[in-house]
């Protein structure tokens, strides 16, 4: 038996991965694991590296990407990040869901690779919640705002092309969205609890 397939989670910042994520890994504990991705950014008031990132240099991660260590990366608001392919076997090895949280660059790349994940967006309902729920966080200032939502803008038009991903989550309603997830997922979920058992 293999074990579970990791699952590639997309969607625009503010779309809700980041709630629903949580909220998956509490109520199945030890099932999932995270791909801790590589960054290039200086870590955030409370970010540890190791957990939240790798914080990197710049010089380290291209070496990185040039010997083909990631499985992908991609550049924002000048920062790199990306996904080592050491980064996932750790889940792996672990017999975990492997859960790699990557934009929809990284979707396009892992395609070309022989991952075999699960392809799942999380969209919100519009535009206009999605800016209301960014504007309400207060940690952007208004430029980088504004390149999130032309980032998002791409990101909706780019998870409807047909064959990109597996399944669409619309989360306009938060208990709905996660029952979804669930749903997409439980298969997974049981091959790593009969495993554990």
């Amino acid at each position: 038996m293999s074990g579970p397939r990791p699952v590639v989670l997309s969607g625009p910042s503010g779309a809700g991965k980041s709630t629903l994520l949580k909220r998956l890994m509490k109520e199945h504990e030890g099932v999932f694991g995270f791909s801790v991705s590589h960054t290039t950014r200086n870590p955030r008031p409370g970010e540890e590296d190791g957990k939240d990132y790798h914080f990197t240099t710049k010089e380290a991660m291209q070496e990185g990407i040039d010997k083909g260590d990631f499985i992908e990366n991609a550049e924002f608001s000048g920062n790199m990040y990306g996904t080592s392919k050491a980064a996932i076997e750790d889940v792996q090895a672990q017999n975990l869901i492997c859960i790699l949280d990557v934009d929809i660059q990284g979707v396009k790349r892992i395609k070309e690779t022989d991952l075999n994940p699960i392809y799942i967006s999380i969209q919100p309902p519009s535009m206009e919640i999605l800016e209301t729920r960014l504007r309400d966080r207060q940690t952007e200032t208004e430029e980088s705002l504004q390149k999130r939502l032309e980032a998002a803008r791409i990101d909706m038009e780019l998870s409807k092309e047909p064959g990109v991903f597996d399944v669409v989550i619309i989360n306009d309603d938060l208990e709905r969205a996660y029952e979804e997830l669930k749903e997409i997922l439980n298969e997974e979920i049981q091959k790593v609890q009969e495993a554990k058992s």
